[in-house]
């Protein structure tokens, strides 16, 4: 899992899609209007996000609604993190 997400990470497009679905769900014509780039090229984005498990999609009638995934994000910031422990660290 660390993995997936950190590629999905390494994209400043796909970063600048988790800060706007951090402000809250938007479909994908909203946060199209974030960006200069083809319609497919943001669903490439959106589809690396998801298969990262970072954002999830959930249909409302004729639009996918998009939002962010926390617990994934919480999941890959503790694994990151534990990284940052010295093994000092650990025996106190």
């Amino acid at each position: 899992m660390p993995g997936e997400g950190f590629k999905a990470l390494a994209d400043p497009t796909r970063r600048r899609i988790l800060e706007l679905l951090r402000e809250g769900n938007c479909t994908a014509g909203e946060l199209a209007e974030h960006f200069d780039i083809s319609k497919p090229s943001l669903s490439h984005h959106l589809a690396t996000l998801k298969n990262a498990g970072l954002v999830t999609d959930e249909r409302h009638g004729q639009n996918i609604v998009y939002s962010l995934n926390t617990t994934v994000m919480q999941d890959l910031i503790g694994w990151f993190m534990g990284f940052t422990n010295t093994e000092g660290d650990k025996d106190e």
